[in-house]
């Protein structure tokens, strides 16, 4: 059969019309190869993938930086051991919650597709909103940066490396991931499990190194592990947001439900079983760090892990921050593999422009919508203050993240006889979602800069959504100008409709 060039297959896709009715197994394989040659997303995600995928992302730049926030902010090792185990816990809650949304919905598109289902299509839009001009940009640009900073810093030690090659860096990085999921879902995978792996490996290799040292009975760190008098109420909602900074990502997957093979068992595994291993390891990960370097020392160093690794792996201390690096670069590649299926739904459902709806023709991936990160994640490279643009994008996370779950509740209620292939039990899911709240609350008194800046940011979607959604009235010839260019773009990316519905 002649393969069709990128022009010819858009125009046959807009040519195709109705099959003719052809009998018995004629019929059956000529619809099998129709729905093989059809633009749509296919079904790849299995589980090993899934669980490489959470793990992938949670295991970014957080297990090597936060450490040093959540514990200046809870006063004591005994209690940022108990911060960390109980973030643990509540990203799982989360997670188990969004296991039942993830298998109620047969939509990808994650946090916009449960608020558009449960809540109304304003909150969709406002958390829409708030991922692509704040949170994705500010933490996409975090871990680049930090990706970078790991590969440049070790030519340089001890002098400080220059700032320009760090950016330049992770501006490298942030384009690999780019090309890489913009290439095939399957390589993006795959690059995920194989930098999950690595990942995993230098998480165990700390681990190790504290266990040796703690039968050989250093232990001095843990002897006045819970002194209180350094902790103020104000700040231990603080340590819980660095914390769950290091935790963030469980909600990835359901951004790709509809590229999941059988979802309704592969979500709720993959959810359970990487969220259980990324909070035991990262816990021992932690008392690990506390056995070999004091609260002092921990608190003075820039680098958490290499300042492990100089002191209880010399030997292998060089290989250290390439492993971190790696590690940076799945959390990103996950965010890039994720994301832009909430602005590809988005766009489907007709909240945002319809060309970020289409998928390439060939490769299968929303070239449109992973395309549309880059110049806002590289702006962002170039914002200096990207630890308060965290600040600021944390909040409006996890204010999203309880607004879907009391959706979830809400729909329950609305609705009791809808299938749930998967329901957590209510009393996880109130749990949660009380925590979030109190969390997201206190931090308006501890931080009331950031959080208010964050709640400006995110309602100034509010009128964009009257005016561009709900009430749309642009004049014909701008209409005329859009579709123009949006016809020009689809030609030039090569990209068209799904001609399968996936959901």
């Amino acid at each position: 059969m002649k393969k069709l060039g990128g022009t010819e297959r858009i125009a046959k896709v807009f040519r195709r019309g109705p099959t003719e009715h052809l009998g018995g197994m004629m019929q059956k394989e000529d619809d099998g190869a129709r729905r093989d040659e059809a633009v749509h997303l296919r079904r790849q995600i299995g589980p090993v993938a899934a669980a490489s995928l959470i793990l992938g992302t949670v295991v970014g730049s957080g297990i090597f930086i936060a450490p040093k926030g959540v514990l200046l902010n809870s006063g004591s090792v005994g209690l940022s051991l108990v911060v960390w185990a109980l973030c643990g816990v509540l990203s799982l809650f989360g997670a188990l919650c969004y296991a039942e949304l993830g298998t109620t919905f047969s939509k990808s598109g994650g946090h916009y597709t449960y608020l558009l289902e449960t809540l109304g299509p304003l909150p969709a839009f406002l958390r829409l909103w708030a991922e692509f001009i704040l949170i994705r940009p500010a933490v996409a640009s975090y871990v680049s940066l930090a990706f970078g900073r790991y590969v440049v810093e070790p030519f340089f030690a001890p002098c400080e490396a220059p700032t320009s090659l760090i950016r330049l860096v992770s501006l490298l990085g942030v384009t690999f991931v780019v090309a890489v999921n913009c290439w095939s879902v399957t390589a993006a995978t795959r690059t995920q499990v194989t930098l999950t792996f690595i990942k995993t490996f230098a998480l165990l290799l700390i681990i190790v190194a504290g266990v040796m040292a703690l039968s050989k009975g250093k232990t001095e760190n843990f002897q006045k592990g819970f002194e209180l008098e350094a902790l103020t109420p104000e700040m231990l909602p603080l340590a819980f947001y660095n914390g769950l900074y290091a935790y963030g990502g469980w909600f990835y997957l359901n951004m790709v439900t509809e590229e999941i093979i059988n979802p309704n068992r592969t979500i709720p595994l993959a959810v359970i079983c990487s969220m259980v291993t990324v909070t035991v390891l990262y816990v021992l990960v932690n008392v690990s760090y506390y056995t070999v370097m004091t609260p002092e020392e921990l608190l003075a160093s820039e680098a958490v892990a290499v300042t492990f690794a100089n002191r209880a792996l010399q030997a292998v201390s060089a290989v250290i921050p390439l492993l971190v690096a790696l590690s940076c670069l799945g959390a990103l590649n996950g965010g890039f593999l994720t994301a832009p299926r909430m602005l590809f739904v988005a766009a489907r459902e007709g909240h945002w422009p319809n060309i970020f709806s289409m998928i390439h023709i060939q490769r299968h991936t929303p070239l449109p919508a992973v395309l549309f990160l880059c110049p806002l994640v590289v702006l962002m490279l170039l914002t200096e203050e990207i630890q308060h643009l965290i600040s600021l994008a944390s909040f409006a996370r996890w204010f999203f993240i309880a607004l879907a779950t009391l959706g979830m509740l809400v729909h329950r209620h609305r609705f009791p006889q809808l299938p749930r292939p998967f329901k957590v039990p209510l009393v996880i899911a109130i749990t949660f979602t009380s925590v979030c709240f109190f969390i997201v609350g206190l931090s308006l008194y501890s931080d009331p800069w950031n959080t208010g800046l964050s709640c400006v940011l995110t309602l100034t979607g509010v009128p964009v959504y009257y005016a561009t959604v709900r009430r749309s009235r642009l004049p014909p010839r701008w209409r005329r100008l859009l579709n123009k260019c949006s016809r020009k773009i689809q030609i030039l990316l090569q990209v068209a409709q799904q001609e399968v519905k996936t959901y």
